[in-house]
This record gives C-alpha cells, structure tokens and sequence, in this order.
C-alpha cells in the first residue's frame, strides 16, 4: 500500500467574489507548470481538508483547492445563522468553479473528489465538458432522491435503534418517513438548524451526526476515518456541514431524478476512474455501476473490504490513477 505524497504549502491562496455577497477561498499547491487539478470537497459543507492535496504528486501537478460556498475558509460561514443559503445551490457551486478555472487562467483541469464532491464534479463535466481533461472519483453519487432515501431511511433497517434516535430528535421526521417523503424527512433537521435558540440548532447538528456516526460504524477502522468522523468536527465546522446537507438535500440538490446519469453521455471522450468501496452502506456500489455503464470512457474499480470513507487500498488506487493521469 503507499502513502501518501508529503505536505506542502500553498504558493498562491485568495478569496475570489463570486457574486451574492459570497467570498470563495481558494489556493494551489503543487507545480506552477503542472498539469492543472482541482479538489472538489464533500458534504456539502465539510470545506477541503488540509490533506486533500496529497494524493498529487506536487511535482506533476498544480493542484487547485478551495472551499465550496458557506463552508472552510469562505464567507459568510453557514455556521452564521445569519448567513443566507438562498443562494447556496448546485448550480451555483458549479458556476463558482467556472469563476475559479478562469480566474486561474486554467484552459482545462482534472477533476478529483468523492461522496458529494462527486455530485458536483459531475454536474459541472456535464456543463462544461470541454474544459474537463480527466476525473477520479473515490466514492461515487449522484444524489439522487433514491440515494438520499436510502441513506436517511433505507439504512435504517441495519441501524433501529440510532434510526428511532434520528427521528424523534426532529419534529415531524417520523410522520415524513412514515409518509415516504424523504425531503420533508430531511427537512425537519433543515428547520431546526435555522431556529433561533443556538442550542436548538447544536442539538440537531449533533444528532444528525451521530446517524451519520452510526451509518459508516460498521466500516474498518482506518487512521483517515478516525473516530467519530462527522460528529467529532469541531463545533463551527459541524454546524456548517450539517446546515448545508440538509438544505440541499431537502431540495434534492436542485437536480432532476437520475439527471446526471442521463447526461453522462456529455462525459464522452473524458477518461474517468471510478473507485468504490464494496462495503460502502452509505452510498452502495449500485450507483458508481450505473455510472460506469452510463460512460463508457470510466473505469470502475471496486475495493474489497473497504466502505465510504476508504483506507489504504483506496488511497493507493486514487494515487496511482491520479499518476498515471500525470504521465499522459
């Protein structure tokens, strides 16, 4: 198995205004000259990770990272009550990337990320897939309703008794699940994080966690998930992630049913490589299949005895595919 490339400082950081009163952090570590990438977080919300650049060899690449609207480093941080997310959308995450790619001076870029980061990268290949070079994805959605059904109550039938937790701690969750709307489900912890009374909103924030906590549980243990992945956050960063996950996924990520497996045919003549883990129970194997079948130009490797959040043997398949991109 390998490790990861060694840490490096950002040679270039910013704040970059893309509109609506929101301010974008951004940064680029790696190679001056190299071959342009871009780290898409996940969450949506939990910002990019101090460690997320080193999966590229900083030799061979200028690797772009910046945090998506609300989250990290941007402003205004949704863990500000105040701070409107009426225009935190999809589609306005995947014109900030744009702003990005042409602020940078970037004529194209490979996409990296996992879990909703693979979402977004998606969604703008599929807007804009002349400026796309290549993509790996470690972890593979679409956000989907059935992917959000599935994870706020499909997989509850693994977990009774933190489901019943999750749903009495929200007012009015159980009569949405027993009704089968899941966005009004995930609605109810949305309304909870806009209340007034901060310990309302801490409360809810950490219960939304601790189902999350509870869904990778049965995962390995690996030194990148450490323990309590999504509730061991510190306070602001929590709030912010939980806030932003339940406004989009109350809006089903503003995204038509199923719309970027039925556009993956824009993803044509892009290469991409597909890594899943097998015991993924948050966003299980079948998406990142229908992906692969959707656009032909992907590989999916699946790994054996890893879930969602990966270990070694998904940090060693991110490497090499993100290697041997380099080498084209």
């Amino acid at each position: 198995m390998r490790e990861p490339y060694p840490p490096g400082e950002p040679y270039e950081h910013g704040m970059l205004d893309v509109g609506d009163g929101h301010l974008v952090y951004w940064e680029v570590r790696g190679n001056p000259e190299g071959r342009p990438a871009v780290v898409v977080h996940g969450g949506p919300g939990s910002g990019c990770g101090p460690g997320a650049h080193r999966v590229f060899d900083p030799r061979r690449y200028r690797i772009v990272l910046f945090d998506q609207r609300g989250c990290g480093r941007s402003r205004p941080h949704a863990s500000d009550p105040t701070a409107s997310l009426r225009h935190n959308t999809t589609w306005h995450l995947v014109a900030d990337l744009e702003r990005l790619r042409e602020h940078l001076g970037v004529g194209s870029w490979l996409l990296y990320g996992g879990s909703w980061g693979s979402t977004l990268l998606l969604a703008y290949a599929e807007r804009h897939p002349e400026r796309v070079s290549g993509i790996v994805i470690a972890g593979v959605t679409t956000t989907r309703r059935t992917e959000i059904d599935w994870l706020y109550r499909g997989v509850a039938r693994f977990l009774p008794e933190q489901w019943e937790r999750f749903l009495d701690a929200a007012p009015g969750a159980r009569e949405a699940a027993r009704d089968g709307d899941i966005t009004e489900l995930v609605g109810a912890y949305a309304r909870l994080l806009e209340h007034p009374d901060a310990a309302v909103r801490e409360r809810a924030a950490a219960e939304w966690c601790a189902w999350e906590d509870a869904v990778v549980s049965g995962e390995p243990v690996t030194p990148e998930s450490g323990p309590g992945p999504y509730g061991g956050r510190p306070s602001a960063a929590r709030l912010a992630m939980v806030r932003i996950c339940a406004h989009y996924f109350s809006h089903a990520a503003w995204l038509e049913e199923g719309a970027l497996l039925h556009g993956a045919g824009r993803l044509a003549g892009i290469p991409g490589v597909l890594i899943h883990g097998r015991l993924d129970l948050s966003s299980p194997l079948e998406t990142a299949w229908e992906l692969s079948r959707a656009w032909p130009d992907a590989e999916l490797i699946t790994v054996g005895g890893e879930g969602h959040l990966g270990g070694a043997a998904t940090r060693t398949l991110v490497l090499d595919a993100l290697d041997r991109f380099a080498a084209r």
